[in-house]
C-alpha cells in the first residue's frame, strides 16, 4: 500500500496549519485593543439583564435601525468571532451612542469604571479593521471546508492576502497602515523563507486545470524578489518531475496482467442491482 512517507522521502508530511497561519490577523487587533474591548464591554452592558436589552432595543427603534443580527460576545483567543462581535456591533452603533443618554447615565457610569464608553475614534478604527477582518474570516471559511478539497486554493489566497497586505500598506489612512505593516511582518516570516516551505501547496495549484504552472510561475514571481523567485520555481519543477518519477515507477510495477482480467461476456447482466453498474458493465465491455 502506498503511504506519504514513501514519496518524496517524507519531505511532505509536514504541514503547517493553512488557518492557523491566517492568525497573523491578530497583529492588527493586537493594536486596537482598547477600542475593542471599550465595544465588548458595551456589549457585555446591553446583554447583562432582560431589563438592559430591552432598553437597547428600544434605542435600536428610536433610531430606525433595521436590522436582525443580534450582539454576541466574542470568544478573546478567536479573532473570527471576535470579527462578528464587531460587525454585529457596528450596526448598531447610533444605538449605542442614543443609550449613552437616555438611560439616566447608567450605561455611561458602569463603563466608566473599568474603561469607558466607546468613543467615536474607536467606532472610527473598528470600522476601519473590518474589510481587514472580513477578507481573512471569508478565507478562513474557504480553507477550514470539509466537504471539499482546499489544498488547491490554499496559493490563490496567499497571494490575495499577500496583495491585500502591500495596498493597504500604501494607505492614506494611518490606521489601515499601521495595521497593514504589522501583518506585512509576521507575514514574512511565515513566508520569506523557501526552503521551509510544504511544495505541495505548489503542487496541488499546478495540478489545478483552473490555474497549472503558468498561475504558479505567475504567484512566485509576485510573491518573491527575482533570485528567491528563480530558486523557488526551480525548486517547484524539481519537485514536479520527481513525483512523476515515482507515479510512473509506480505503474510499471503495478502493471496488470491482460490475462487476469475478467471476461465480462460471461457475467449475467440479469445479477446487476444497480442502473450504474448496468452503465459501468457496458463501458467496460
Amino acid at each position: 500500500m502506498e503511504t506519504w512517507d514513501n514519496v518524496g522521502g517524507g519531505n511532505f508530511l509536514h504541514m503547517r496549519c493553512a488557518v492557523h497561519i491566517l492568525n497573523l490577523v491578530m497583529e492588527g487587533l493586537k493594536e486596537n485593543d482598547e477600542s475593542i474591548s471599550r465595544i465588548r464591554s458595551g456589549i457585555r452592558f446591553v446583554r447583562s439583564s432582560p431589563v438592559r436589552l430591552q432598553k437597547f432595543k428600544n434605542c435600536v427603534k428610536q433610531e430606525q435601525i433595521e436590522s436582525k443580527r443580534q450582539l454576541c460576545l466574542d470568544v478573546e483567543t478567536r479573532w473570527n468571532s471576535t470579527y462578528l462581535m464587531l460587525e454585529y456591533a457596528s450596526i448598531y452603533r447610533k444605538a449605542f451612542d442614543f443609550l449613552e443618554t437616555s438611560d439616566g447615565g447608567k450605561f455611561k457610569a458602569k463603563l466608566s469604571k473599568t474603561l469607558s464608553v466607546p468613543t467615536d475614534e474607536d467606532w472610527d478604527r473598528i470600522a476601519s479593521i473590518l474589510p481587514f477582518l472580513k477578507f481573512f474570516y471569508d478565507a478562513t471559511l474557504r480553507l477550514s471546508g470539509s466537504l471539499y478539497a482546499t489544498s488547491n486554493v490554499y496559493l490563490q489566497e496567499l497571494v490575495a492576502i499577500s496583495k491585500m497586505i502591500k495596498k493597504k500598506s500604501e494607505s492614506s489612512d494611518f490606521s489601515e497602515r499601521f495595521m497593514a505593516h504589522g501583518m506585512k511582518k509576521k507575514h514574512k516570516k511565515y513566508w520569506q523563507n523557501v526552503d521551509n516551505m510544504n511544495l505541495m501547496l505548489y503542487i496541488a495549484a499546478v495540478v489545478d486545470p483552473r490555474w497549472k504552472m503558468h498561475y504558479v510561475k505567475w504567484a512566485i514571481n509576485d510573491q518573491y524578489e527575482l533570485d528567491k523567485s528563480l530558486e523557488l520555481h526551480k525548486m517547484v519543477m524539481d519537485t514536479l518531475t520527481s513525483l512523476y518519477g515515482h507515479y510512473t515507477s509506480q505503474q510499471t510495477q503495478n502493471m496488470t496482467n491482460p490475462y487476469d482480467f475478467v471476461d465480462m461476456a460471461s457475467r449475467d447482466m440479469d445479477n446487476f442491482e444497480d442502473w450504474h453498474d448496468m452503465a459501468g458493465y457496458e463501458f467496460e465491455k
